[in-house]
């Protein structure tokens, strides 16, 4: 859920194109896909001949996970638990319980890479704004149990690439890196168990 929520985020970014007096000349939207920015590269510098007449289709976003560590600060009562009783007329002398979730920080790396300074930009510029330095998302962490959590998307930095340096044969490539860190949880097994009518 996290990982759709966070590329959800990205999914709609435009940019534009003008002529020198002002006129759009064209809009397009931004593709977004996940994959790690080293793959994009190296189709990028691969022979185009060899499968389709072009290497790659620029602008473009890209989003990867990376690492994923436990975080104690934010760590809840273990022996607390949830509970829930079943809605079914068949197991209404039922009772769900589950302990409490276990939090998490994991680092999502979004990519942007574009072939003019001025496309990169537009899409950096409409980013940015939103995270100072953190942009808040409830998602339905767990849909079973009606369970609806924020979740802290924070951004760490960015970083610039532009390898405009080489010679006549080798492409520019602008390349924008934006490290997040999301903060959220995972939950353990849902234990069923009937109401306890005598001790």
């Amino acid at each position: 859920n996290v990982i759709v929520a966070f590329g959800t985020m990205f999914n709609n970014i435009q940019i534009v194109r003008k002529d020198n007096s002002g006129v759009v000349t064209q809009a397009m939207k931004v593709p977004l896909a996940y994959g790690p920015k080293q793959k994009w590269l190296t189709r990028l510098d691969a022979d185009p001949s060899l499968a389709n007449a072009a290497a790659i289709t620029l602008p473009r976003l890209g989003f990867e996970i990376g690492t994923l560590s436990y975080d104690p600060t934010r760590k809840l009562n273990r022996v607390q638990k949830f509970k829930k009783v079943k809605s079914s007329a068949a197991d209404a002398n039922k009772l769900d319980t589950q302990f409490m979730p276990v939090p998490y920080n994991m680092d999502i790396t979004l990519y942007c890479m574009a072939k003019n300074s001025d496309d990169a930009l537009q899409i950096v510029e409409q980013i940015l704004p939103f995270f100072q330095p953190d942009y808040t998302l409830t998602i339905n962490d767990m849909v079973d149990r009606g369970i609806k959590r924020d979740v802290p998307i924070i951004l760490n930095g960015v970083t610039y690439e532009d390898n405009y340096a080489g010679d006549f044969d080798s492409r520019r490539a602008i390349i924008y890196t934006l490290a997040f860190t999301t903060k959220f949880y995972l939950y353990g097994p849902v234990t069923s168990s009937s109401v306890i009518k005598t001790i």
